[in-house]
């Protein structure tokens, strides 16, 4: 499995036959994403918002946690596959999905979530609970735990509601955090070359929590999104790349232009 950014070229660079590299924040406008190369085929990473992302991939298209404006995904293409952590209304919005959801599109969620579905979308919809997994065109999926640790922070994510989750492609094992904090099952995880990982405060942890569990698992690539909380509880993404270190190759999105 290779990384490469995919970068566009200027108008006047064009011309000229040059190639000038646009800022991330210019290229995020158009969701612009990273290409991960493996033996199956390219996949793509289009952040979008928050905790809400695309990935182009070799089984299809997968929408994680799709929230907002149905509008902000119109240049993406459709989703074939759509993850759900958990019933917060910054991963979970009905009328978002109702918008964005196909014929042949398939759901995967938390029982919580499934249990919230219209009953048009829960026909779409396989659920899954901590440790169980589901596959899609091939691909498996893990349900991993997702919740706090922390005795002041437990009523936002308590054991064994939400979920996280682990997609397997050939070439490319990627987890996904939901909104947990730097638990035993994070920390355990092997064998991951991509991962995202959440960090904001009072909901999930802190940097140096989520740099110090990603020290542990040792991904290869790691974006760090959901990075925004309350007042004063943003974490600084250009901080936790900082302490990772020479750890992993910190993917630094725009999640907030």
């Amino acid at each position: 499995m290779t990384h490469t950014r995919r970068y566009f070229l200027t108008a006047a660079a064009a011309a000229f036959g040059t190639t000038t590299v646009l800022p991330y924040a210019i290229r995020a406008e158009d969701h612009a994403g990273d290409t991960f190369n493996t033996p199956a085929g390219d996949i793509v990473v289009h952040p979008v918002n928050h905790a809400s992302f695309v990935m182009t991939t070799p089984p299809g298209v997968i929408y994680c946690d799709p929230v907002g404006d149905p509008a902000i995904y119109a240049e993406l293409p459709r989703p074939d596959l759509i993850l759900l952590t958990h019933h917060h209304g910054d991963h979970y919005k009905p009328e978002t999905l109702a918008a964005l959801v196909g014929d042949n599109t398939k759901l995967i969620t938390n029982p919580e979530v499934f249990n919230m579905l219209p009953d048009n979308l829960k026909t779409k919809a396989d659920q899954i609970a901590n440790g169980e997994k589901a596959t899609f065109e091939g691909l498996t999926i893990d349900a991993i735990p997702a919740y706090n640790i922390t005795q002041d922070r437990m009523k936002f994510h308590p054991v064994g509601r939400d979920n996280g989750y682990v997609l397997n492609f050939d070439g490319l094992r990627t987890y996904i955090s939901g909104d947990s904090e730097d638990i035993p099952e994070m920390r355990a995880l092997k064998g991951i070359d991509l991962a995202f990982v959440c960090m904001n405060l009072p909901f999930t942890m802190d940097v140096k929590a989520a740099a110090s569990a990603v020290a542990q698992f040792k991904p290869k690539f790691v974006y760090p999104y959901h990075y925004r909380g309350r007042e004063g509880g943003t974490q600084d993404p250009a901080e936790f790349a900082n302490l990772v270190g020479d750890g992993a190759a910190v993917n630094l999105a725009d999640w907030y232009s």
